[in-house]
């Protein structure tokens, strides 16, 4: 396989991941990113463990899609999270039925 057809192959794959995502986005009501991963989920538990030094922060979450175009199932009924580094979580605006 030529370094062009890679390219391509991994481009068709992101665009793929791209339409999932449009067509998926509006079953979740959190956005959750880390140093690491994108998730969309229902539900999200953070628990900041400070018994450690930096604080640790343990995230839960609960019926999520994974952004990750290398992972053949994406939608996953529960994530444990831990880091010490930032995670941005966002509530998705309301979406009229």
């Amino acid at each position: 396989m030529s370094e062009e057809d890679l390219e391509r192959y991994e481009s068709e794959i992101e665009l793929a991941l791209v339409q999932e995502y449009r067509t998926v986005l509006p079953l979740f009501s959190y956005v959750v990113e880390t140093e690491r991963r994108f998730y969309l989920t229902n539900a999200v538990d953070v628990t900041v463990r400070s018994d450690t030094s930096p604080a640790c922060l343990e995230v839960e979450l609960t019926d999520a899609w994974v952004w990750d175009m290398y992972r053949p199932a994406r939608f996953v009924p529960s994530v444990r999270i831990l880091t010490f580094r930032d995670v941005n979580i966002e509530r998705l605006p309301d979406r009229d039925l």
